[in-house]
């Protein structure tokens, strides 16, 4: 059903870069997803973010992340200053056999965690074989 991706192969220098499209900075957050036979978990890299600064929708077939973040130190003289602040976007796409009326979220650590639960048509069913 899902499919595997490693995508070794893109320079992490180019991803850590924040988008501007948008207006203000913003970053395109690091997933993993995992399948189970019941449900897709998708778990998103979004540091420096609250449960309640998380915005997920679900609309027309795609699942939007947008997560803001609150500046740390602003107006701050800083001697150095590598960590860049901005807030995190990504859309994904999102198969029918996701049941959308069912989709959880909870946010730790700066992790986001996504359950995607599986329609019930979709799962695999055992089937008992009877001896006669």
């Amino acid at each position: 059903m899902a499919e595997t991706f490693t995508n070794a192969s893109k320079d992490r220098a180019e991803q850590i870069q924040p988008e501007s499209t948008r207006g203000d900075a913003f970053f395109t957050p690091r997933v993993d997803i995992y399948e189970t036979d019941k449900e897709l978990t998708l778990f998103a890299d979004v540091p420096g973010t609250k449960p309640e600064d998380v915005d997920l929708r679900y609309e027309r077939g795609e699942l939007l992340l947008h997560a803001k973040v609150q500046p740390r130190h602003a107006g701050a003289q800083f001697l150095l200053q590598e960590y860049e602040e901005g807030d995190y976007y990504r859309a994904f796409n999102i198969h029918e056999s996701i049941d959308s009326s069912r989709i959880e979220a909870e946010c730790k650590n700066g992790v986001l965690i996504v359950h995607l639960p599986k329609v019930e048509a979709v799962r695999p069913r055992q089937i008992e074989v009877q001896s006669k």
